[in-house]
């Protein structure tokens, strides 16, 4: 295995703004002498006083002690040149998203460096190898992606261009291990990890919302409640800046030819081109002004309880669902045919009984259609059924207002809050975490880093409640499958084309992330 780099050897970190500084608090605190150089008069300086306060209130907080505080604030030192890097062992960059500019200040840090020193990049999304050939040496070039806040987001995404070399990236594997952080190996491609597997968790949102399937408010809620996601994709949006988002979105888009995959957003850029980026414009999708009222979600109200819930097709990871019901005294029954067992089964129900199914990825209308299930209604997949505090639910456009309510009572009666979406396609969580795992799967396939590896750039990097090829295993990939294949008919678009290599191993009954599902214990099969 790798060594890392040895504490003593110096750092310089090239930019001061917020990802320059987040990286030299983490390499000071490691312990490394540590250079701050910007080309802007006094931010360097301006960086080190700001940073070796932190250090102390870090104290005050106890997260650290005295001693450590003052010994990582002697580590910075504000550079007043970039020849000042002479004896550096490692050169972060973290200047603007400009390949021009990277590219130009590798070159220029090649005549300064010994030759044994290694230049890494904080790109998101531009071409590690395009970066390095701004080098004589690209061999010692790679990325070395921090997640904002650097000092809070524990993954560090290490990337080979096709000239560096394995020793170079094994050595910032081992140094960022070493740092306390969680890194994980990627090849150059678009986005690396995380911004090309994350493009969907937007994508699929900005979709519903253009459709109208919800408000902002409500899918925000339903991500959150439901899927389990930290943020909501359009409160998480506004946090990082539309801006910025909408420019990592393109960038991906523009690097893969205009895949339907990535397309950005109308919306998106018409929010952007009218300033509404979000918290630092103080409006985005949310609004952030002082005196502004939160918005609230669409809640329906309360329901009765209904005399008898019938449920259509395999439930899988819905199991539990059924279970809270029966917990609550509902009596739940199963059909599992469609057209044979169906004759007469709307009448058998009876006047408050409820008809409800998993989304398979088709709207609830086209399910009704193709079952005769008139008083269908679909509910959205949930991270946990046994304790999701929210559910989203469409109707079919034949079923009957008593008949809505008596499937939103039986779900109210498990304990959940009921959102009312559009009859859309897949639903929200259920076509997201689809697209996510889809996504993930091409990367697998790709090579651009090993299944284990996603699902902890997901998990670290943007929080997800799960990887997304686990979060498959658990649904089951052949109904991932099936889901995206019901979002490509509705919809006719390449953008929901299947991962050949989710596809196989749907077909071969294999998993996505080579076993051992963190959800396989609470979201078994009925």
């Amino acid at each position: 295995m790798a060594q890392p780099l040895s504490p003593s050897a110096p750092v310089m970190i090239i930019g001061a703004g917020a990802m320059g500084s987040g990286i030299a608090q983490i390499a000071a605190q490691a312990g490394h002498p540590v250079a701050l150089f910007d080309t802007r008069e006094g931010a360097a300086a301006d960086a080190v006083t700001k940073l070796r306060r932190r250090f102390g209130e870090l104290a005050d907080k106890g997260r650290i002690t005295r001693q450590v505080a003052a010994a990582a604030g002697a580590n910075l030192t504000a550079a007043d040149r970039l020849a000042d890097c002479a004896n550096a062992a490692l050169v972060i960059e973290a200047i603007a998203e400009d390949l021009a500019a990277k590219r130009d200040l590798v070159q220029a840090l090649d005549a300064l460096l010994d030759d044994d020193a290694i230049i890494a990049t904080n790109t998101s999304s531009l071409s590690i190898t395009a970066i390095a050939a701004g080098s004589k040496r690209p061999s010692r070039v790679a990325g070395m992606h921090f997640f904002n806040p650097a000092p809070l987001l524990p993954l560090v995404e290490i990337v080979s261009g096709l000239s560096t070399a394995p020793a170079t990236a094994d050595t910032l594997y081992a140094t960022a291990f070493a740092w306390g952080k969680t890194p994980v190996h990627a090849r150059s491609t678009p986005g690396f990890i995380v911004n090309r597997c994350a493009r969907p968790y937007y994508g699929e949102a900005l979709r519903l919302l253009t459709e109208r399937a919800a408000d902002v408010a409500t899918l925000d809620a339903v991500m959150r409640e439901a899927g389990g996601f930290r943020m909501g994709p359009f409160e998480l949006m506004d946090l990082v800046g539309l801006d910025v988002n909408f420019a990592v979105t393109q960038s991906v888009w523009n690097a893969y030819f205009h895949d339907p995959r990535f397309a950005p957003s109308f919306l998106q850029r018409e929010m952007v081109d009218g300033g509404l980026l979000g918290r630092k414009s103080g409006r985005g999708f949310h609004d952030y002004a002082k005196d502004a009222k939160p918005s609230l979600p669409a809640t329906e109200p309360a329901y009765p309880a209904p005399s008898r819930v019938v449920v259509y097709g395999e439930l899988g990871a819905a199991a539990a669902l059924v279970a809270r019901m029966r917990e609550r005294g509902a009596s739940v029954e199963f059909v599992r045919d469609a057209m044979p067992m169906l004759k007469g089964i709307d009448s058998a129900i009876g006047t408050g009984g409820a008809w409800l199914a998993l989304t398979d990825g088709r709207t609830a209308t086209a399910r009704a259609e193709a079952t005769g299930a008139r008083e269908l209604v679909v509910f959205d997949l949930a991270f946990d059924f046994a304790s999701c505090q929210r559910l989203a639910v469409a109707r079919a456009d034949s079923c009957s207002d008593a008949a809505y309510k008596a499937a939103v009572g039986a779900l109210q009666l498990a304990g959940v809050a009921v959102s009312r979406l559009d009859d859309v396609a897949g639903l929200a969580v259920m076509r997201s975490v689809c697209m996510l795992a889809n996504e993930a799967a091409d990367a697998a396939k790709e090579g651009i880093a090993t299944a284990a590896e996603i699902d902890i750039a997901m998990q670290k990097g943007v929080n997800y409640p799960c990887g997304p090829l686990a979060w498959a295993d658990a649904i089951g990939v052949a109904r991932v499958r099936d889901v995206l294949a019901n979002l490509a008919a509705h919809y006719g678009e390449d953008r929901y084309r299947i991962s050949p290599w989710l596809a196989r191993r749907a077909a071969g009954g294999s998993p996505l992330a080579g076993g051992g599902s963190p959800l396989a214990g609470r979201q078994a099969g009925e």
